[in-house]
């Protein structure tokens, strides 16, 4: 069965993580040809908005038309949204069209969680997912690595060029797997709903991407955006309890073993990728360790989370148990956000490395548990539904960690010391030479600052890794 289904599955998901993150090193290279570098970053946001309202939409339509079709719509999609891509003439219109390939992209996720639980019996999910999650983790590495190596050797151009073959080969593998037929009975797409959702992410991931830059006149707009998203959100949760073929499992999300779960997903996904995102920068602004050794830290983690989340899987098949996984991890990672926070700028390289390499062991023992955990209590019937819902998850656990790391990060140190937060803001754009300038004394001050907001802002995850344990140990689905 592995070799049957995994690549059939694993490409797919390989494709639509990294395409996340292989954008970022060619970024630089964009701009160059492009300009218009005051509107870079839309490549990235309207990807992420895309494949975010896409994850759930592709799920509730599985359910309804069949998975493995489902999956062949997506990554037509995904290769329509390349080629647009490979041929833009602008920023603007690189932006739209990465939308259009986000709209495959989440459907390539959420999919490619929803095709194990079709294929795969419940017991054996464990292991296959935690085989998904460890390519999840390696793709988000291996996406960097590989734009530079596109860009620097091809062109930026070949960084979108790349996915269509890999696509093509996709949708060849995916053929080999059996197509089953969707839910019969009565259905209506749900428009309202759909619409109502849209008007829900997207201001939301907008006012979380505007709130990191923590400007004092970016609020007035962080503030309407979240007003508009939780307008948007009290008719969305009334649409779908009336409706009777609603986008989001409303009924499956009101158990407490679901939302529970998908709170761990969202404290995980937040503790996870604001720890990846900070890590190099706090590292290299304390003095800790130069770049060519962040990069071999960051490997490390990746390697260790890809190891726990195999392990992980392969626990859960072999004894039936679930949630024990991350209830203990989720308590490693929070105590290592403790320790990371109080002795991190004391630590030598080697005892750093250390440090990050368990507290990645302990976040890798989620992501194959919490899937497994809701496709089992959803059923067969809405996989696909489940899958997208605990996709939404991580993604919105993603954008609120990060976000809520720099606004703890840099209302630090405004409210301790101003000109700390300006010197900060020169130390982000030329590195701690910046302060090369300024007296010992000084330097020795300003510095102190910034590592006490950093510590503020890990024992900030400490709190989420540490609430995630507790919704984790006290979740009522504890065995598959």
């Amino acid at each position: 069965m592995f070799l049957r289904v995994f690549p059939s599955i694993m490409l797919p998901m390989f494709l639509a993580i990294a395409d996340q993150t292989i954008v970022a090193t060619a970024l630089p290279a964009i701009a160059a040809s492009l300009g218009d570098i005051e509107h870079i970053s839309w490549i990235i946001v309207s990807y992420l908005i895309a494949s975010t309202i896409a994850a759930p939409l592709y799920g509730y339509l599985g359910d309804r038309f069949g998975r493995r079709r489902l999956m062949f719509v997506a990554l037509g999609i995904y290769m329509l949204g390349a080629v647009l891509n490979s041929l833009a003439p602008s920023v603007m219109v690189l932006a739209i069209t990465r939308f259009v390939q986000g709209l495959g992209g989440g459907g390539l996720m959420s999919m490619s969680q929803a095709l194990i639980g079709e294929v795969v019996p419940p017991r054996q999910r464990g292991k296959y997912q935690g085989y998904l999650a460890a390519i999840s983790v390696s793709a988000t590495a291996i996406g960097p690595l590989l734009g530079a190596y596109l860009t620097l050797t091809f062109g930026w151009r070949s960084v979108f060029f790349m996915n269509i073959p890999a696509a093509l080969i996709a949708i060849v593998l995916t053929m080999r797997l059996r197509a089953r037929p969707g839910n019969k009975g009565e259905w209506n797409f749900d428009f309202l709903g759909l619409i109502l959702f849209t008007c829900v992410v997207i201001p939301t991931l907008l006012a979380l991407q505007n709130a990191r830059t923590f400007e004092v006149s970016a609020l007035p707009l962080i503030f309407g955006l979240f007003a508009f998203a939780a307008a948007a959100l009290f008719f969305l949760l009334r649409q779908e309890r009336s409706t009777p073929s609603p986008l989001l499992p409303i009924d499956l999300m009101r158990q407490r073993g679901v939302w529970m779960t998908q709170l761990v997903a969202v404290a995980h996904g937040a503790t996870l990728t604001a720890f990846i995102a900070f890590m190099p920068l706090y590292l290299h602004i304390m003095n800790i360790a130069p770049l060519q050794q962040v990069g071999w830290i960051l490997l490390t983690s990746t390697a260790s989370i890809a190891t726990a989340s195999m392990l992980t899987g392969r626990f859960i098949t072999r004894t039936g148990m679930t949630m024990i996984a991350p209830s203990v991890g989720l308590i490693v990672a929070c105590l290592s956000m403790i320790n990371f926070a109080f002795n991190a700028a004391h630590m030598s390289f080697l005892q750093v490395a250390i440090a990050v390499c368990i507290a990645a062991l302990g976040m890798g023992t989620v992501m194959s548990v919490v899937q497994v955990t809701i496709q089992t209590l959803a059923g067969r019937r809405r996989l696909g539904a489940a899958s997208g819902s605990i996709q939404l998850a991580r993604t919105v656990g993603a954008a609120l960690g990060t976000t809520l790391f720099a606004t703890v990060l840099f209302a630090s140190l405004a409210l301790s010391d101003a000109d700390a937060a300006q010197m900060f803001a020169g130390i982000l754009n030329h590195g701690p030479e910046a302060l090369q300038t300024l007296a010992s004394e000084r330097r020795a001050i300003v510095m102190g600052e910034i590592g006490a907001a950093f510590r503020n802002a890990y024992l900030l995850l400490a709190i989420l890794s540490g609430c995630g344990a507790v919704l984790a140990w006290f979740n009522p689905s504890r065995r598959v």
